[in-house]
């Protein structure tokens, strides 16, 4: 295999699948990712008590499927640039619903981990080709249009999920919460089987030959674009993944929430995320993709600032959290759509192995604040407000330095 070339192709148009019919597939697959996680949040604190389990327990059910899913895509990727998008999405839609399924009916916390372990190696299926599918179809540039508004689609899916995920845990229990991942799971997999079709236009038959892999993946760790926009992805990520794995607790335990008002927390944390998706919109044709990354990234670094300032100065409720966060997720509806695109941008022929390496620098990112939240969440704010101020600052150096100077200039 030649070396993955960094030439910006124009866009294809697929005769089997009219844009909107892509962008759908693009928000559903996704949008499986907050479905997994929002979702299942306000169940946490109820499954947990219903284990007996510990609170560094309840953080592995999210920390091993978000390390499974990151680690699945190294194979992933390149499996799907070897046999194509359709096969890989169909097998792993199919395992997820499995997963989704033995989750909801496990008997102990032990097995709950294992499956979720599952569940998260086959939604990495689901996303790896999301965004391989992109650069299949649309140059970078236009990528990022389109990413932006499948982002609005998962908007709409991650503002719908936390309330539904609280009404259920609230009256049919935790197990209904996750059941019901397995029926977004089924439709997924069914619309697949009906209206997808293929995207590669060559397959790669070397793309898993060893030699072929490591010298892909080492081309693609190496680009400056690939790096610069993988670490906006990361801190941005790593903001949200840190508001989702301590928030159910603190808002929950600490501040006194009930579950259904939780899943309204989130829901509207999740409608400024979908705000911010327009927001990119409006912003590229104007600004391009450096441009409206360093507004976001101002956007990010204030909401942040302000969650951890006022956490510091004593200032605990709900709303000294959400309001300035509704910032941060502001930025991440920028950062998202515009990180994505940007790190597959140069490598139209390797796209799955390029997804699959940003996909996994984001997921490390999440285990690690995962891990590093089960040890420290001590009953207050803090050790959550501190982590969203940390990573908004990491968000605003990447956005204002590297991708000022490695990103793609024009919208």
């Amino acid at each position: 295999m030649s070396a993955p070339s960094a030439s910006v192709s124009p866009p294809i148009t697929h005769p089997a699948m009219p844009p909107g019919l892509v962008v759908l597939f693009l928000s559903l697959l996704l949008g499986i990712q907050p479905v997994t996680t929002d979702l299942y949040l306000p169940a946490l604190p109820g499954l947990t008590a219903g284990f007996g389990a510990s609170m560094a327990q309840a953080q592995l059910t999210l920390t091993s499927l978000l390390l499974a899913f990151g680690g699945a895509q190294l194979l992933l990727g390149p499996l799907s640039d070897r046999f194509g998008r359709r096969p890989i999405l169909l097998w792993g839609m199919a395992a997820y619903t499995v997963a989704a399924i033995g989750s909801a009916l496990a008997p102990a916390m032990e097995v709950l981990i294992l499956w979720r372990t599952v569940q998260g190696a086959a939604m990495g299926a689901a996303v790896v080709c999301a965004r391989a599918v992109l650069r299949d179809l649309y140059a970078p540039a236009a990528g990022a249009r389109v990413m932006s508004q499948a982002f609005s689609g998962l908007g709409i899916i991650a503002c719908l999920s936390p309330p539904l995920g609280g009404l259920l845990a609230s009256t049919l229990g935790w197990r209904a919460a996750l059941l019901m991942l397995a029926v977004f799971a089924a439709v997924t997999l069914a619309l697949l089987a009906l209206r997808f079709e293929e995207t590669v236009q060559q397959k790669n038959p070397r793309a898993l030959q060893p030699a072929t892999l490591l010298r892909t993946w080492w081309l693609v760790l190496q680009h400056p674009t690939f790096i610069a926009f993988t670490l906006l992805t990361v801190g941005s990520y790593a903001a949200l993944f840190t508001f989702l794995a301590g928030s159910s607790f603190v808002f929950i335990q600490v501040l006194g929430v009930g579950k259904t008002t939780y899943g309204l927390v989130l829901c509207s944390n999740a409608f400024a995320y979908f705000l911010g998706t327009f927001l990119c919109r409006r912003l590229l044709p104007r600004f391009g993709v450096r441009g409206t990354v360093a507004i976001a990234a101002t956007l990010s670094l204030a909401g942040g600032s302000l969650v951890g300032i006022l956490a510091l100065t004593g200032w605990h409720s709900p709303w000294a959290i959400m309001l300035p966060f509704y910032l941060v997720m502001l930025g991440h509806g920028v950062h998202q759509p515009c990180g994505q695109s940007g790190a597959v941008g140069p490598f139209p022929q390797a796209a799955g192995a390029a997804s699959a390496l940003n996909g996994l620098g984001m997921m490390l990112a999440a285990f690690a604040t995962g891990g590093w939240l089960g040890k420290h969440l001590d009953g207050t704010v803090l050790p959550l407000a501190y982590a969203i101020w940390f990573w908004s600052i990491v968000i605003a150096l990447v956005g204002w330095t590297l991708v000022q100077k490695y990103g793609e200039p024009k919208p």
